[in-house]
């Protein structure tokens, strides 16, 4: 029998985003990836943390040595502002890049990465992305690489955010972008540490975009993305319709999504990829070392 994956899910949403992502989707996103990962990964052992929050313990780089792969959630939290929370969440990524550990994040996870290792986050222009990210392309170095594997010349990921990436840094590779963000996917590597990083979030399920978007209903009309609080609900409906019912064409067709939203084994793609080429060799480099 196998041993056991190892990892580490770090979440950095303030605890009054945590339970209102509870409220909605019975869930915060922590608690999210841990079902996801245990899904892909059956068995494995997920820890979780939450580096951002006053009180908890700095995370040192040999602990997180232990662990086969981090996993870095996305949260609203705004890493070019100068707080408290930002500067430990930073930290805590600056000491993953230390221990070596490879590590995955989406959205605010690849954010936090970018700027940890040097680069540039900063407000997107015209607001948020919301529901979906449109026509994602892979760079020249990401259709060969293995993070992307299996994904279409252009492809559409759920996703929701309001700032993006605006300069990646020295020793980053861009993997993918598109017209509306042109960071949507990248590699960090920092010493021995080793990111894969996308903006867009394949953990979400349909039914978490549909309420993610409800609840962002007041900056969705604010930002243009809809006229009112009414379109808001109608298309979050449309989203959960085919959240229960994934194989209706005419809902999939009204809002533009194909098989790789609407299956959630490609959906959830760069995950399953990120643990075959980096998280199984950390496992059987552990193993080894523990036989010896």
């Amino acid at each position: 029998m196998a041993e056991p994956f190892r990892f580490l899910v770090a979440e950095s949403e303030a605890p009054e985003d945590r339970e209102a992502r509870r409220a909605s989707v019975g869930r915060s996103s922590g608690e999210t990836y841990v079902e996801v990962l245990q899904r892909l990964a059956p068995g494995a052992v997920c820890d979780q943390v939450k580096p951002a929050e006053e009180g908890v313990p700095p995370t040192e780089a040999e602990a997180l040595a232990r662990y086969d792969a981090v996993f870095l959630c996305g949260s609203p939290l705004h890493v070019y502002e100068e707080t408290p929370e930002t500067r430990r969440v930073l930290d805590f990524m600056r000491a993953v890049f230390a221990s070596g550990t490879p590590s995955f994040g989406s959205c605010a996870g690849l954010q936090v990465a970018v700027v940890a290792a040097g680069g540039e986050v900063g407000p997107r222009e015209g607001g948020k992305e919301a529901g979906f990210a449109r026509r994602i392309a892979p760079s020249a170095a990401g259709r060969d690489h293995p993070l992307l594997a299996g994904r279409p010349a252009a492809y559409d990921a759920p996703a929701i955010h309001s700032d993006e990436v605006k300069r990646l840094p020295p020793g980053a590779t861009l993997l993918a972008g598109s017209a509306a963000s042109p960071v949507q996917a990248a590699e960090i590597r920092q010493g021995e540490g080793v990111f894969w990083g996308v903006q867009y979030h394949p953990e979400l399920s349909l039914h978490e975009v549909a309420e993610a978007l409800r609840r962002q209903a007041a900056s969705l009309v604010e930002d243009g993305l809809a006229a009112d609080r009414a379109a808001v609900k109608e298309q979050a409906d449309r989203v959960e319709a085919l959240a229960r019912e994934p194989g209706r064409r005419d809902l999939a067709w009204q809002l533009g999504l194909d098989a790789e939203v609407t299956d959630p084994a490609r959906r959830q793609a760069e995950l399953r990829n990120f643990i075959r080429h980096l998280a199984e060799p950390r496992r059987a480099a552990r193993c080894d070392r523990a036989a010896r």
